[in-house]
């Protein structure tokens, strides 16, 4: 029996252990990807992807990133991953999640290049169906 999966990597970006988890548990149920990566910081999540640089097919196909964490949030992870070789932001694609309501950080995220879609938590099987890069 051979399970097809949508995406080979995905990486979360959440200093929550518990969304990581349940993001974790529902992209494997879901059949979502084959592989899932977790980082509680923004800073060892681009540690991570300046890392693997150089191997295109170590990298994520899609990086869920919160807005909210502490030292470095979302919009400053944006910030450094800017500075990324172009080959990695061609093959990654960011989908920010959040719990904000805030119009300004929605229009902040949907203005920015690099992010492909904005959803808010909690990540559901229906939201997942919606992505398709």
């Amino acid at each position: 029996m051979s399970t097809e999966f949508r995406y080979k990597r995905v990486l979360f970006v959440d200093d929550n252990e518990l969304d990581n988890f349940i993001n974790k548990k529902l992209i494997e149920s879901e059949n979502f990807s084959s592989e899932v990566h977790t980082y509680l910081s923004a800073s060892e999540a681009l540690e991570f992807l300046k890392a693997h640089a150089a191997t295109p097919e170590q990298l994520p196909d899609i990086i869920f990133l919160d807005i909210i964490m502490p030292v470095m949030d979302g919009f400053g992870f944006l910030e450094e991953y800017a500075k990324l070789p172009d080959a990695l932001k061609m093959k990654c694609k960011i989908v920010m999640l959040s719990t904000t309501e805030s119009f300004t950080e929605l229009n902040r995220a949907n203005q920015n290049k690099y992010v492909r879609k904005f959803l808010n938590k909690p990540l559901s099987p229906a939201m997942l169906k919606v992505i398709n890069f």
